[in-house]
């Protein structure tokens, strides 16, 4: 009789024990997956203001998607950075350089100088499979915040060139999962711990999550970054208009690419580009002067976004060793210089 009350007191404790929801066991199993997975990247850069040169830091997420070392983030994390920093969960932190990126999709291939002991490849999802209404779990570094779960669903899923005119080649998908500061680029999952896409950003009247978050579909990162190879010459500027090409004296009635940044240490400053040091503003718009002007890239004339675009194509298709005639405007003198494609 004694027995028979014991166990049926146990049985009363047991069942008064707080039990996790179903959902609740199925993201933390989520987490403890692809945690080993996910990076926190810092990168330091510099820029040309109106106070002169300054340097600034970026933070944001990744994601490791090989054993070699390939890192999947965002563009704007690391697209124009000289020192780029990936750390894995346990804190052990390694260089990383970018090999491919997109910036018409807000996409940037790193490689790691190393493969930490312990750190787990991602498994990629076919991201055409994913509906409206799934759940989703974001991992990533929110204001710098590392290893921060957030979770939700999927809203929408938007076409290239509808919903961020800046990011043409981008398909989204639209999360109510909280997207902040330093997530950008980190992976988003399915319950079934599978990338479905990377975070780029989000819309906000009040400068915080508002339930607005854009991810880049994996299988656009995929194609762009690992079929197609979206070279990265290391470089920005501007297409330069009529009004702006005639007051900077550029020949024979071209207009031009005007450098405004090159990174140390990447392909554009391996060939001697040169970007520019002062900043002015020339009929109400701001601009960097003192870079070089890109005139044409192997008989490719620099006039028209559908050219650059030309250029870029031919040389992520290039091997290693191609050949490049670039011409350019700098101080007044017009210059040929040879270079290969790294």
């Amino acid at each position: 009789m004694r027995r028979t009350r014991l166990l049926a007191l146990a049985a009363a404790v047991i069942a008064a024990w707080p039990t996790l929801p179903a959902a609740a066991q199925d993201l933390r199993k989520v987490f403890q997956e692809v945690s080993l997975s996910v990076v926190v990247i810092k990168a330091r850069g510099q820029e040309v203001g109106s106070a002169g040169t300054s340097r600034f830091t970026e933070t944001g997420s990744g994601v490791l998607i090989s054993p070699d070392g390939q890192v999947m983030t965002a563009a704007h994390v690391v697209h124009l950075m000289t020192d780029i920093t990936v750390q894995f969960l346990g804190g052990e932190t390694v260089t990383a350089r970018v090999v491919a990126s997109e910036p018409a999709a807000d996409l940037s291939l790193l490689k790691l100088e190393r493969v930490p002991a312990g750190a787990r490849v991602a498994r990629l999802a076919n991201s055409d499979t994913v509906q409206v209404g799934e759940q989703v779990v974001i991992v990533g570094a929110p204001y710098g915040l590392s290893y921060s779960l957030s979770a939700g669903w999927i809203s929408a899923r938007w076409a290239p060139n509808t919903v961020y005119k800046a990011m043409p080649l981008a398909e989204f998908l639209q999360t109510n999962a909280t997207i902040n500061t330093g997530n950008s680029g980190g992976p988003m999952f399915n319950l079934g711990g599978e990338v479905i896409g990377l975070v780029s950003h989000n819309i906000s009247k009040g400068g915080g999550s508002e339930g607005l978050g854009f991810v880049v579909t994996i299988n656009t990162a995929k194609q762009l970054l690992l079929e197609k190879r979206s070279f990265w010459g290391g470089l920005e500027g501007q297409l330069l208009s009529n009004e702006l090409a005639d007051l900077l004296n550029v020949p024979n009635n071209q207009n031009g690419y005007l450098i405004k940044t090159v990174v140390t240490g990447s392909p554009a400053d391996d060939w001697g580009l040169r970007g520019g040091d002062k900043f002015a503003t020339i009929a109400g718009e701001s601009i960097v002067l003192g870079g070089d002007i890109v005139l044409s890239v192997n008989g490719v004339q620099a006039n028209s976004v559908a050219n650059m675009v030309k250029v870029k194509d031919a040389m992520s298709a290039a091997t290693s060793g191609t050949p490049l005639k670039i011409t350019i405007l700098r101080a007044g003198r017009v210059l040929d210089i040879a270079a290969k494609v790294p």
